[in-house]
């Protein structure tokens, strides 16, 4: 470890569920986690880790590792530097199908036990390490399994440009583990330094300051100054190459995505002049992202200083970069201020949804914004029917233990938690409410918090006592309480009315021809579609497509849609695209519903098994979890 990184972690935050600040008067900018704010107090346990914070716990990381694309492995070493709170003699991290060759003591490296727990899907493996109460790092020597649920291998086939094979990690919510030795809760920060060789063909890129152009050898190093949770380790490698957008903007993608990518996310920089103007600087340095090949199983995933982002949000026409505004605004709401534990994913998600609308309503208008309102609130009342409106899956503040947290990651937590603080923003204002949002993101900047220490924070710092304000907040009904409150919130759209009145035109009998829906966006396109009936006669399904050619959509969002339909109706006219689309996209957001729809009746059942059975190695785990228990 060089000297840096030695002098960074006397400042660095321990990063256990005990919250602590540090403030390091000679570095710039934020070249580390320096902040004058100071939080205690004990955060809740993390029934998803192993491991045991209070006790023992990491502060930075030096990866040393290697990738092998024959092998499908990724080998090398996990030095930790640790800080040994209760002077105990062992720290515990978590692994799930790891190979542990060897752990070392110290700077000499002395050999030191181990002992690998029983295995438990899908928590994997307590890792403990024999330490003594004076020991200050561990190293572990260590390499994945071919089927480490958090990379996926991609064969050149699989690629834009087919001629290079292709890695990505998807690490969030528990998948860290798979890849690294690791720490791996949300309530845990560390910073980390990576060394990483791949065939020199390859560039690699992580979740830090990254390379912009292929050196000869294929090693790369790697240096992240701001503590992260274990869910934001990521790497990428593959035939990358960099375009600037702006100064601290960029896009890295396959030479043969990279124009059409540049063109689709232009206004990045806007973006992010419109972020900071709401919610204060931004402080990861530079705002970079990294376009997948179409397996990846999420829109995006907010990996700090470098997003990655799904394709299927190159619409050709810049109608989808909402996506992009929201993984940005997870750089204060997730990233800068981490939920504690995944029973507190709504304080990650339902904050950056609220965040991106506000993004998107400062770049293109209220009217803008207030179709992704209604379309989010058509998703969440759909979440709603399909897990039960008296489920205690529908609360805000969940409880997972003994289940997959991925089991958490609903419309619930985005869309229930937007509406819960588009309530508050409608109770005292919203020049008040984003005063408020300003000081608590710079109050937990780069620490973690949980719902109880949130809620404090609201009644201090902006219902004050204030009885009639609590009421019409209703903290319980909104947070701990399942459904949604009788009084809620529900957005509207003047955009949205002239396309419910363009419907309404239809089904009385205009022909879809004669519809006035020139300069409609994807939005009033999807609201049309989601409009329509579930059943329809061939004939009119056939007008339909006639009139606005959906089967041959460019636009992923609006052929996702539109499939349910041709599916439900067996509009065959519809079937091959629906093959390709299920081919070639990984997105678990698309996959889920319409696997589920063609699931629905045994022919389409028997369809979905035969589609799935080529499909499936185009799939990540995060996906193929779903979709082997829902087509068995």
């Amino acid at each position: 470890m060089n000297k840096t990184y030695r002098y960074l972690l006397g400042c660095c935050v321990a990063g256990s569920l005990m919250l602590t600040s540090c403030n390091n008067q000679n570095a710039k900018s934020d070249q580390t986690m320096s902040t004058t704010e100071e939080n205690s107090g004990t955060l809740p346990r993390d029934v998803h880790s192993y491991s045991k914070p209070t006790e023992a716990v990491t502060k930075h990381l030096d990866l040393d590792i290697a990738v092998d694309f024959e092998q499908k492995i990724i080998s090398g070493t996990a030095t930790y530097q640790i800080e040994n709170l209760a002077k105990t003699d062992e720290i515990i991290l978590d692994a799930r199908d790891l190979q542990i060759e060897k752990v070392f003591l110290g700077d000499e490296r002395t050999e030191t036990t181990f002992k690998l727990g029983e295995a438990k899907e899908p928590f994997g493996q307590p890792l403990s390490i024999a330490i003594k109460p004076e020991t200050k790092s561990i190293t572990i020597q260590y390499s994945t399994s071919p089927e480490a649920a958090a990379l996926q291998w991609l064969n050149p086939q699989q690629t834009a440009g087919k001629q290079y094979p292709f890695l990505f990690t998807q690490s969030q919510a528990i998948l860290a583990r798979t890849w690294i030795p690791i720490q791996d809760s949300p309530g845990i920060r560390i910073t980390y330094s990576a060394k990483v060789k791949v065939p020199k063909e390859l560039l690699a890129v992580m979740s830090a300051e990254n390379p912009q152009q292929k050196n000869a050898t294929g090693e790369y190093k790697f240096f992240m100054r701001q503590p992260i949770p274990s869910y934001l380790m990521a790497l990428s490698a593959g035939d990358l190459v960099f375009r600037p957008i702006g100064e601290k903007t960029g896009i890295y993608a396959e030479p043969a995505t990279i124009d059409a990518a540049a063109y689709e996310f232009a206004e990045m920089d806007k973006m992010l002049v419109a972020a900071e103007k709401l919610y204060g600087r931004y402080r990861w340095d530079r705002y970079d992202l990294l376009v997948l090949p179409p397996s990846f199983p999420f829109g995006g995933m907010e990996n700090p200083r470098l997003t990655f982002v799904t394709p299927t949000v190159l619409a050709k026409d810049r109608s989808l970069t909402s996506l992009i505004a929201h993984e940005l605004a997870h750089s204060w709401s997730g990233n800068l201020v981490t939920n504690a534990t995944w029973n507190d994913f709504w304080l990650n998600e339902g904050f950056t949804v609220y965040f991106e609308q506000r993004i998107m309503e400062e770049l293109y208008g209220k009217e803008y914004a207030d179709m992704l309102q209604v379309l989010g609130y058509q998703d969440l009342q759909h979440t709603l029917d399909d897990i039960g409106r008296d489920s205690e899956d529908t609360r805000l503040k969940l409880d997972l233990e003994g289940r997959d947290p991925d089991e958490g990651l609903t419309d619930i937590a985005y869309e229930k938690g937007n509406f819960f603080l588009k309530n508050i923003e409608a109770a005292v204002g919203r020049e008040r409410f984003d005063a408020f949002l300003n000081k608590y993101f710079k109050t937990f900047a780069f620490q973690t918090t949980d719902t109880d220490r949130f809620l404090n924070f609201l009644k201090s710092e902006l219902i004050r006592g204030d009885e009639q304000l609590e009421e019409k907040i209703n903290i319980n009904g909104w947070v701990y309480s399942p459904g949604l409150p009788e009084n809620h919130y529900k957005p509207s759209s003047s955009r949205f009315a002239n396309v419910e009145q363009a419907y309404t035109s239809w089904s009385q009998g205009t022909p879809a021809a004669q519809l006035q829906t020139q300069d409609w966006s994807s939005h009033e396109w999807l609201h049309f579609i989601r409009l329509l009936p579930e059943q329809m006669p061939q004939q009119q399904m056939a007008a339909l497509d006639k009139a606005f050619n959906f089967t041959n959509s460019g636009n992923s969002e609006i052929l996702a849609a539109w499939f349910l339909h041709t599916i439900r109706n067996n509009y065959t006219a519809a079937d091959q695209a629906l093959d390709n689309f299920l081919t070639h996209v990984g997105r678990r957001k698309f996959l889920v519903p319409i696997y589920k729809a063609l699931a629905a009746t045994p022919a389409g059942k028997r369809k979905a098994a035969a589609i799935y059975a080529k499909a499936r190695p185009n799939y990540h785990a995060v996906s193929t979890s779903t979709l082997d228990e829902m087509l068995k």
